[in-house]
């Protein structure tokens, strides 16, 4: 395991699982994805039985706030302890490059450990690494118990640089028949298909170092951006797994005075892509209320007076090419009910996004009692769908454009949470690999 603490990385001893286990049933997506549809869960638990699988070594976020929370913290520890003495997974150390091929598009990634040192997901960090999003602190605690037991960590986090050369990825794509293989095979219930190749030629290593310094060098990044000396770099910014990282953060702060800066939880396990990748995109996250007791347009159109218009639209394919279809200098939503279609229109904003726009309007209004629950999610069809229940509302957002991310992060700092998602809910980063958090013996 060697540390470059220049560029805040470090190439990690990584744990795959052994080369007899079924990969179908080990890998599985996300925790913090379809969290309002347990459904989707009971598939996998269904599919993967007792078999090895990541499953067991990750709370899904379906179950945070239920009764079996606390039963599966304590059994996803437990299963990281087995699955390390049996030998269900074995250390691995260097760098593993990732493709990932799902509905016709191939996502390239890099999978290696950051140095927490030189990450700050506090509103106004100029960190090597930073948060592209706002951080929901209430969020962090479960997260955190979680980790404070565990032995393993396994990464759905994928941080992305802004390598439009591809400097990085491309030498290691052009390469990747002279590598060993990691691991080949399908994921499940459609999710695609995931392939590791081990990067196991020095110079190679080498070159993904050099770019990386590169990338960092702060007259370039000055010259790139078309700024000041004042705003720090950020090489490294985080696309999906914002409140993992930032659990991970929070767990190395309340460990360091006791164990020093040598120890294997001062580094995260991540996914790095290319910003510019051809198979990247970028999703809405979208937002869905359940259990309301009082009108939402009633209360927006008060909270931002004389600025809010409304038009109700006949079906879901207009309500979202109205939306696209933004005039400059005003905000657009959709708005779905289990009555109609509403387009909702904000005039001179104050916020650079519209979900910002909604954002600031939502948080009060719901600290307030006006809807039990909020949740987030991707995906058209699955807004539209969970919106129309009854006592539901849902609320539809266009997209952000991909280019503009950093230097949006760089100018006017992080956005505000939740919003936009590196691909649909069933493209998101499936867990497989696993690197061990705590000191050998322990």
């Amino acid at each position: 395991m060697k540390p470059f603490p220049s560029i805040g990385i470090q190439i990690p001893e990584i744990y795959l699982p052994e080369p007899d286990i079924d990969l179908n049933k080990w890998a599985v997506i996300a925790c913090d994805q379809f969290t309002s549809q347990p459904e989707y869960w009971q598939k996998v638990a269904d599919l993967v039985g007792d078999s090895p699988s990541t499953l067991h070594l990750v709370l899904p976020e379906v179950y945070l706030g239920t009764a079996e929370e606390t039963n599966r913290i304590h059994s996803t520890q437990q299963a990281m302890r087995d699955y390390l003495v049996k030998g269900v997974v074995k250390p691995h150390e260097g760098l593993i490059y990732v493709e990932r091929t799902v509905e016709g598009k191939t996502r390239r990634g890099l999978m290696l450990a950051l140095d927490l040192e030189k990450y700050d997901f506090s509103k106004g960090s100029q960190s090597l690494i930073r948060a592209t999003e706002g951080t929901i602190l209430d969020r962090l605690p479960p997260r955190m118990r979680i980790r404070e037991g565990a032995s393993l960590e396994l990464p759905h986090i994928i941080v992305l640089v802004d390598d439009p050369e591809d400097t990085l990825l491309c030498p290691l794509e052009s390469h990747k028949g002279e590598f060993p293989r990691a691991y080949d095979f399908d994921l499940m219930l459609g999710s695609g298909h995931l392939s590791g190749w081990f990067v196991n030629d020095p110079g190679l290593q080498e070159g993904v170092i050099a770019a990386l310094e590169q990338l960092s060098q702060p007259e370039l990044f000055q010259e790139k951006y078309q700024v000041g000396a004042d705003k720090g770099v950020l090489l490294f910014a985080v696309g999906d797994g914002n409140h993992s990282l930032a659990t991970a953060k929070s767990i190395w702060e309340k460990l360091k005075p006791a164990v020093g800066m040598d120890h294997p939880a001062r580094y995260a396990l991540v996914e790095i892509e290319n910003v510019h990748d051809k198979g990247l995109e970028f999703e809405p996250i979208h937002r869905v209320l359940f259990n309301v007791k009082s009108d939402p347009l009633t209360a927006l159109k008060d909270f931002y007076p004389g600025q809010v218009t409304s038009t109700p639209v006949p079906d879901q394919q207009q309500m979202i090419a109205m939306v696209r279809q933004a005039a400059p200098g005003e905000h657009r939503f959709g708005m779905i009910t289990n009555k109609d279609f509403t387009v909702i229109s904000v005039a001179h904003p104050v916020t650079n996004l519209a979900v910002g726009t909604l954002q600031a309007f939502l948080d009060p209004w719901m600290k307030a009692g006006n809807a039990d629950q909020m949740d987030y999610v991707h995906g058209d069809d699955t807004v539209c769908e969970l919106g129309s229940r009854p006592l539901n509302v849902g609320f539809y957002f266009a997209g952000i454009l991909k280019n503009d991310l950093f230097k949006t992060v760089i100018l006017d700092g992080v956005l505000p949470r939740k919003t936009f998602s590196m691909g649909e809910a069933h493209e998101k980063r499936f867990y497989m690999e696993c690197r061990r958090i705590t000191p050998e013996g322990e």
